[in-house]
């Protein structure tokens, strides 16, 4: 019975790279021999366990067959009989098929060590192609280790291709495209995931809405990068670069799939682009199965945008109706999600990335103001329907004095 560390503790380990996760093959072993060294059994397709004291996993050595369509369709061996080079074949990325003994001796049968001196993404085997799942994995690797300068090699984009022209990918189930969508997402360089996804076709079959952005113009005067899809990533830019939330990152993605949808004797004007998006946002949200905060922010976004950048200008009851529409009073958090995204709208733009965005500063001043307006500051003979009119009064009132002092302050 021989241990074997493996994966990304081994690939961040020789990059110099943080990691958390430790995982471990056996080899030479049996699931009882496991058992009764207190081994916690979790694995349901084959055997992986717990350690009984670190909680990492241990999976039995094994092989794979693929046996049906899609992410689940693969026949596993394990037996005493696997080795570790069996095992590691099977593996998504050479850098990823290394191993490391308790003596600290590198086990690298495939050229995993070089690839990471050249800074390749290069598929092991062509087993790679076996599982549709890939694509979006390795599109994830690209995005975390952009700033490495780290590629996918040529060969592996070519099978990339054909996993996305099979119709293989159309058998992921929502779970985990989002699961791996979110991951990407919250890395430093999330629009490279994207873009890697649209190199090798990948894109437009899971993502159509974002794809068909791409050779969209705009107005140069507003958008001197004009395409509508490389803007969407310098948004997307943006919000990694204010290192923002998930929701704020995926409502930046979103934020104008309805220019999509303009008229094209309408271009490149884009009228309406947000009501024609809110359609496009709700089917990615459900197709998805994002969670409902994150549809929620992603929906106001792409509505309500164009209000933000225009914050400066509008009437206070205008700016005090757009707070409400936000939920201002019970969910100030998303207001500041809100003008997060919105900033970020506003610097993904080429020679603007930064621009002063002064709107966000108002309108979270004007958040502070209206929500300080409570009931118990009232008269107290106002009483019923009053209450609420009063305080909208007020609130408006205070917005009006926010906008005169901002005003003033223009001046000096």
């Amino acid at each position: 019975m021989q241990v074997y560390l493996v994966g990304g503790a081994v690939r961040d380990r020789l990059l110099g790279h943080p990691y958390h996760e430790k995982d471990y093959v056996v080899v030479g072993a049996t699931p009882q021999q496991m058992l009764a060294q207190g081994f916690q059994p979790v694995g349901k397709d084959f055997p992986v366990f717990l350690h009984p004291e670190t909680k990492d996993e241990y999976a039995l050595a094994r092989t794979e067959r693929k046996s049906g369509h899609g992410y689940h369709g693969f026949e596993f061996y394990t037996g005493a009989s696997v080795t570790l080079e069996q095992d590691l074949i099977r593996r998504d990325l050479t850098i990823n098929a290394m191993a490391l003994d308790d003596d600290g001796t590198l086990y690298d049968p495939y050229g995993g060590q070089q690839d990471l001196a050249q800074r390749l993404l290069r598929h092991v085997s062509d087993a790679f192609a076996e599982d549709p799942l890939r694509v979006l994995r390795i599109a994830r690797f690209a995005a975390r280790y952009k700033a490495l300068g780290f590629k996918v090699a040529d060969e592996t984009l070519q099978l990339m291709k054909q996993l996305a022209q099979s119709g293989e990918l159309e058998a992921l189930t929502p779970e985990r495209v989002w699961k791996e969508t979110s991951r990407a997402l919250m890395e430093d360089h999330a629009d490279e995931y994207f873009e890697v996804l649209r190199a090798c076709g990948a894109l437009k079959v899971l993502f159509p809405e974002l794809d068909a952005l791409y050779g969209v113009p705009q107005r140069p005067e507003y958008h001197p990068e004009i395409d509508c899809g490389i803007h969407t990533m310098m948004s997307l830019q943006q919000a990694c670069r204010g290192n923002y939330s998930l929701d704020v990152r995926f409502a930046v993605l979103l934020h104008d799939l309805g220019k999509a949808l303009t008229p094209k004797e309408e271009l490149p004007r884009h009228i309406m682009h947000e009501q024609r998006g809110l359609q496009p946002v709700t089917e990615v949200c459900e197709r998805m199965r994002v969670p409902t905060h994150t549809k929620q922010l992603a929906l106001a976004v792409c509505k309500e945008h164009l209000k933000c950048h225009q914050a400066l200008t509008l009437k206070p009851g205008t700016l005090w109706r757009l707070l409400q529409r936000l939920d201002v009073l019970r969910r100030p958090e998303r207001v500041e999600a809100f003008i997060q995204a919105c900033e970020c709208d506003s610097r993904g733009r080429l020679g603007l990335e930064n621009r002063e965005y002064p709107q966000a500063q108002y309108v979270l001043d004007a958040m502070q103001v209206v929500r300080s307006i409570k009931a118990q500051d009232l008269p107290p003979d106002i009483q019923g329907p009053d209450i609420g009119e009063m305080l909208i009064e007020k609130r408006i009132k205070a917005l009006s004095a926010l906008k005169q002092a901002f005003e003033l302050q223009q001046t000096i």
